[in-house]
């Protein structure tokens, strides 16, 4: 029977401030809260929360037949926890429904699993911790930053017990394959993938509301004899986007949230159902290894990571960044971690990019591309002065280990010598108790035997 696995994403820019060069050393908050907050309670008014609710009733109305998939970055949890909680609260009663499953994806929608395991697998581990405290359930499947992913990083994937991954149905990957059935990573082939079918992705959150398009207006029923066409072999529909496109990119009064609610009902007319990608994993085979030898993403009609790592740019700030990246990985200051996952974040390389896509790109406060490398650079100017002011240059990173694991073994072993003296400190007061009492007893026995 051929089944609908709908996804959708979470994610929200963390917008960093005007930082200039005289600021460093001197002001080590680099964001912009105001922008934070707006943008977010913009989103979530115009975008989240009724997208939600829609999810909500399609899963009540359809009594369990309608299935959806979410992901939500760990920055993005972050601003709806300060600034939105009504969205948690929506999240949490589409979770209540059962037919919602959560997927993990790294904390800051950073690029670690391009450069640095450690780092990655650290976020991941943390993600998946955060969401299984959320919502009662532990991820089984993965979503990487905008579905990057090659045969190296489904391998580390896998080895963090995962057991199925979505990416992109890249034409330079899969040649004459359809996305319509299910892979799995040639270095690890118990990691199935769930490959995006950008065609039907892109109908409704590119082009859904655009008059010039050839197929506008796109209905429900049409959208759904689409997918009713394909050969019968081909089981599998991934339509995975960001939520925001309903209600931001595609405005609610284009309809947008009327046609996702007709979609159940005209899929069951033709016999199609809609299932989470646990359920595809779980009761598909596979049909053949995805060699993915270099990286590819979602984004962009070269689908690959250029977006974000094309140009000197955005390269010399990424090896930059990921420099200290063992220095923080060992360290432990609450605010370093928070701004080292805000610095991670994907759109701050986005915003560096001189490439011409054809499609706007919102740069915030940004003027230019050269303009976003400058203010993020002085920033990380700021960053890294204090990741050396606790871990200095001139120790190495092994020895900088070797001096942290010593530090932590004396520190338990201080920690273990202090219950020691509590417990003694009690049996003393024990004894001590028990000798001031025994006058008292002398007397007791005295005036009994009298």
């Amino acid at each position: 029977m051929r089944t609908i696995c709908l996804y959708f994403e979470i994610h929200q820019i963390i917008h960093l401030k005007r930082y200039r060069f005289f600021d460093i050393g001197t002001d080590h908050y680099y964001y912009d809260d105001y922008a934070n907050e707006t943008s977010m309670n913009e989103i979530a008014e115009h975008s989240y929360i009724p997208a939600l609710n829609t999810l909500i009733g399609m899963a009540k109305d359809s009594g369990g037949a309608f299935k959806v998939a979410l992901s939500i970055s760990g920055v993005a949890l972050e601003l709806l926890e300060v600034n939105c909680p009504a969205v948690i609260d929506l999240l949490r009663q589409l979770n209540d429904t059962g037919c919602c499953e959560f997927l993990c994806e790294p904390y800051s929608h950073g690029l670690s699993s391009l450069v640095n395991d450690d780092c990655f697998r650290e976020e991941v581990l943390r993600q998946r911790s955060k969401i299984k405290q959320m919502f009662g359930k532990e991820p089984k499947v993965f979503r990487n930053s905008s579905l990057i992913y090659s045969d190296e990083i489904g391998s580390v994937v896998a080895s963090m017990g995962f057991k199925g991954m979505l990416t992109e149905g890249a034409k330079h990957v899969l040649g004459w394959k359809s996305p319509h059935y299910l892979y799995h990573c040639n270095q690890a082939p118990a990691l199935k993938l769930l490959l995006r079918d950008f065609k039907l992705s892109d109908d409704i959150s590119l082009r859904f509301s655009n008059s010039e398009w050839a197929e506008y207006p796109l209905f429900a029923d049409k959208y759904i004899n689409w997918i009713d066409a394909l050969p019968q072999e081909e089981q599998v529909i991934n339509i995975f986007m960001e939520l925001s496109a309903l209600g931001m990119v595609q405005p609610l009064s284009s309809n947008i949230l009327e046609f996702l609610k007709a979609l159940p009902a005209c899929a069951k007319a033709k016999g199609i159902t809609f299932s989470t990608p646990s359920e595809i994993v779980s009761n598909l085979k596979s049909v053949s290894p995805l060699d993915a030898a270099y990286p590819i993403s979602w984004v962009d009609e070269e689908r690959d990571t250029s977006a974000w790592l094309g140009n000197v740019m955005q390269r010399e700030a990424f090896n930059k960044l990921y420099s200290v990246a063992e220095r923080v990985h060992l360290c432990d200051d609450r605010r370093i971690k928070q701004d080292w996952d805000y610095l991670q974040a994907s759109n701050n390389f986005r915003f560096m990019t001189t490439k011409n896509n054809g499609l706007y790109l919102n740069r915030g406060i940004y003027d230019s591309p050269y303009d976003a490398f400058t203010n993020y650079m002085n920033i990380l100017g700021d960053f890294m002065k204090r990741v050396d002011s606790l871990y200095p240059l001139d120790i190495d990173n092994e020895e900088l280990c070797s001096l942290l694991t010593t530090i932590k073994n004396q520190g338990d072993e201080i920690t273990k010598l202090q219950k020691e003296v509590t417990k003694w400190q009690s049996k003393a007061k024990r004894v001590v108790a028990e000798q001031k009492s025994i006058p008292k007893k002398a007397e007791e026995v005295k005036a009994k035997a009298v």
